[in-house]
């Protein structure tokens, strides 16, 4: 037997009160019908099928069927769906018919469940069954392929945007291109019939068909919300969501009417076919529009538009063709899926793009508030810094506080005598005493040039005398690891209290018992050189 048996030739048609006699499924066209028409389609069978296990392939487009052999229905697919108000979907089927029904005549019944849905019948050919989903594959290997990636990537992508969504919210736009991916890997699959090798019932296909070509919209234009707003024009952003109220409002009512059998999705995919194209050319527009800021990552989206846009249209002029005049002179299958895998192509390298930028810029300000904030010379943090920390903790009225204040001795000393390279030294081993010892219970910062502060979060005197005995090992351990380092800090502490709880006294506090301890600390330096 041959890759398979065509019937394409020799039938007599009867649609509604007309009658058609041989004729050839391949010319013959006719007015798209109203729901409810009838076509009756009869012929006599060759004398030999080939193989006693063929498989016959029937196109159908939402329409119940009953097949008769030699007046005995041999085959009935929809009648029970139509009688419960339910549609039953559109694509092929595909038949045991054994060789036994050589010679004999076939009659098929169809009957229109939707309107105005075909206007040719598609071309029957009986399959050996080893051979009959084979050969749908190969027909349709590239929707097959740029289906099956669109739907494996989606899948993927969306799992690991999930997990990345719960950490930040700037992989939004990756997680919408993943669902549109998805859905549009899903739609081409079940559209090109391939998801039929999984005996998937045929309604379910449709379904699944139409759910995922109507919600697809809705995530590119959650990811377009961005560059909508970037033009800041108050009418673009004020189409944007009058456009993407009416699409999630329209694409909910038409599943809602699907799910209670009062319309269709069948009926209702014209209606949906204008809100994309005006959605595609609404895209088109606003990335023309970002061109003027001259990105690259503007112009990427363009192209992406621009061949998207082509590629539906191919395949809307195909399908408008073939629904309503019955033939089309555009017979690449697929193109429409070939061009979102270049269009999610370009996407996630703009969303890249993007991401790289903002993470520079980021890091740009990460820096730039850094540098304001931090001591260039010690590298903690500064007056400015410490200024807002005390406001912070004005305003949170916090109670569990304790101020020190340092202040180095003798560094002008050092600078006219060393000069202030070794003054340097002595500062930035000073700010590192003071870091490794308090940084871990609080916040350090150099507000002069030999001064210092540590606001620590506690007011257990038990834990501030401890912290206080690591300092001075730290200062001491400094001299010992630098020749003539001679440092010497004097300290003065305060701790919030119920009495005292306005931290800029206890500020003053903390600064006049330093001075104490500073006078202190001279008066026995002098004592000492005396003796």
């Amino acid at each position: 037997m041959s890759q398979y048996i065509s019937l394409d030739d020799s039938w007599m048609i009867s649609i509604d009160d007309d009658i058609y006699y041989d004729v050839s499924l391949n010319d013959f066209r006719f007015d798209t019908l109203k729901k409810g028409s009838e076509i009756i389609m009869q012929r006599e069978l060759p004398d030999d099928l080939g193989a006693s296990d063929g498989a016959l392939r029937l196109h159908i487009r939402q329409s119940a069927i009953q097949i008769y052999i030699d007046d005995e229905l041999f085959y009935e697919y929809g009648l029970d769906r139509v009688e419960q108000g339910k549609t039953v979907g559109s694509g092929y089927q595909f038949i045991n018919f054994p060789n036994e029904n050589c010679g004999k005549t076939l009659r098929i019944h169809l009957y229109q469940t939707e309107e105005k849905v075909f206007s040719k019948l598609d071309s029957l050919r009986i399959y050996p069954w080893e051979n009959a989903f084979r050969l749908l594959m190969t027909e349709n290997r590239i929707p097959l392929f740029t289906g099956c990636f669109l739907l494996i990537f989606g899948l993927v992508a969306m799992i690991i945007t999930v997990f990345a969504l719960a950490f930040s919210l700037k992989y939004i736009r990756l997680f919408c291109v993943s669902i549109f991916s998805l859905l549009i890997g899903l739609w081409t699959l079940c559209y090109y019939n391939v998801v039929l090798i999984f005996s998937i019932p045929l309604y379910s296909v449709s379904l699944l068909e139409y759910l995922s070509f109507y919600l697809a919209p809705i995530p590119l234009l959650i990811y377009m919300r961005e560059d909508v707003w970037k033009l800041k024009q108050r009418f673009l952003q004020y189409c944007y969501r009058t456009l993407f109220i009416i699409q999630t409002a329209v694409t909910a009512c038409m599943i809602i009417l699907h799910a209670m059998d009062i319309v269709h999705l069948a009926a209702t995919l014209p209606y949906m076919q204008v809100f994309i194209v005006c959605d595609l050319v609404y895209f088109l527009f606003i990335e023309i529009l970002n061109l003027k800021s001259s990105q690259l990552i503007d112009r990427l989206l363009l192209i992406g538009m621009l061949i998207i846009g082509v590629c539906v249209s191919y395949d809307l002029i195909s399908y408008c063709s073939s629904r309503f005049h019955g033939s089309t002179p555009l017979t690449l299958r697929g193109v429409a899926s070939v061009g979102v895998v270049i269009f999610i192509a370009i996407l996630i390298c703009s969303f890249y793009i993007s991401l790289t930028q903002k993470m520079m810029h980021e890091t740009e300000r990460n820096f730039l508030l850094k540098s304001a904030y931090t001591d260039e010379l010690t590298q903690i943090h500064n007056r400015r810094y410490c200024m807002e920390y005390i406001n912070k903790i004005r305003e949170t009225e916090d109670l569990n506080y304790t101020i020190i204040c340092f202040d180095l001795n003798d560094l002008k000393k050092t600078n006219d005598t060393y000069g202030h390279t070794r003054g340097d030294i002595l500062i930035k081993s000073a700010a590192e005493a003071i870091q490794e010892t308090f940084e871990a219970h609080g916040m350090v910062a150099r507000i002069g040039g030999d001064e210092f502060i540590s606001i620590l979060h506690t007011t257990v005197n038990e834990e501030i005398t401890r912290l206080l005995a690591q300092f001075q090992a730290a200062v001491e351990r400094k001299n010992r690891e630098i020749t003539n380092l001679n440092m010497s800090i004097a300290y003065g502490y305060a701790s919030c209290s119920m009495q005292e709880h306005n931290i800029d006294k206890v500020y003053q506090m903390a600064d006049d018992r330093m001075y104490e301890k500073k006078k202190q600390m001279k008066s026995a330096g002098r004592a000492g050189s005396q003796a």
